[in-house]
């Protein structure tokens, strides 16, 4: 991945050190490695290709940061908190576009359709959360906001390692699922601990997607139980300048049913992806799915 830049300007590879060693789990290609050991493929095409995925979800971030505002990630200031805007997107573009250009080595005509797709599907998201943030509370919506902004590079990792697997359509479709049901199920982790956890934690004020009005999964089981809480209408209609209103919400939230029911919904996801995996290949690697299929569900951060 440091090697992308070893011919650009000087601000752009110190630019893509700065995103690398910030951290970050790689769990994508990390499933990316796993899922193709899994079936045989090519270790050297599979290397290229979590390279590929990982920067891709790199590239992704840094747009992120830029349209969210965000100065920090992981602890680490972010690329538009030290540069101009130009030059941030500009910087996300040259990954996106360096990204592509590892897929592409992988000389696969399927797996660069996938790649394609799926960026599509990310940028699509993004647009369609940012023109429905208030007053949406539907569950079917945010399950599509969540597959495009999370389980879709979960979904390119299982398939395209799948595609260059000797495997038949029917094992990559399965593979696809996996990846889909591992992929929902950590977007919705993600949005309980937006809750659950603390702000030294996890560097962002609890619940902040609520305060920007973006509704996430603990909010929409919470409207359920408790359709009529005022601060609640609040809240969806928009009205996010009553701090009190929100944080009265957030308490409520936190104190609800609605956390655990929300890990339940993640936990039935993760049971998917594991009766997937019992139809695969017995080996270590499935093994190691196994593992991190409950890592997902388990982890605090």
């Amino acid at each position: 991945m440091l090697s992308q830049a070893d011919r650009a300007h000087a601000e752009l590879k110190a630019a893509l050190g700065h995103l690398l060693s910030s951290g970050g789990k790689r769990i994508r290609p990390a499933v990316s490695l796993l899922t193709g050991r899994m079936f045989g493929a090519n270790p050297d095409r599979l290397v290229t290709l979590g390279a590929a995925i990982e920067l891709l979800h790199t590239a992704t971030l840094v747009h992120d940061d830029f349209i969210d505002g965000s100065l920090m990630r992981r602890g680490i200031a972010t690329l538009n908190a030290q540069w101009s805007p130009a030059a941030t997107i500009l910087t996300g573009d040259f990954i996106f576009a360096r990204a592509a250009k590892l897929a592409a080595e992988t000389d696969s005509v399927a797996v660069m359709h996938l790649f394609a797709e799926t960026l599509a599907t990310i940028v699509n998201g993004e647009i369609t959360q940012m023109f429905t943030r208030n007053g949406t509370a539907s569950r079917p919506e945010y399950e599509q906001r969540i597959y495009a902004k999370t389980a879709s590079m979960f979904v390119l990792a299982t398939g395209a390692a799948a595609i260059l697997s000797p495997v038949d359509e029917r094992v990559m479709e399965r593979a696809r699922s996996f990846g889909y049901e591992i992929g929902m199920a950590f977007q919705i982790v993600d949005d309980v601990l937006d809750f659950t956890g603390e702000q030294g934690t996890i560097g962002k004020p609890v619940a902040s997607d609520l305060r920007q009005g973006l509704v996430t999964l603990p909010t929409l089981v919470y409207h359920d139980l408790n359709p009529d809480d005022p601060d609640l209408a609040s809240v969806l209609n928009g009205n996010r300048r009553d701090g009190g209103a929100i944080d009265r919400l957030v308490a409520n939230i936190r104190q609800s049913g609605a956390i655990q029911q929300s890990m339940e919904i993640a936990d039935s996801h993760i049971q998917r992806a594991m009766d997937i995996l019992e139809e695969m290949p017995d080996n270590p690697e499935r093994g190691a799915l196994q593992e991190l299929a409950g890592y997902i569900v388990q982890r605090s951060l």
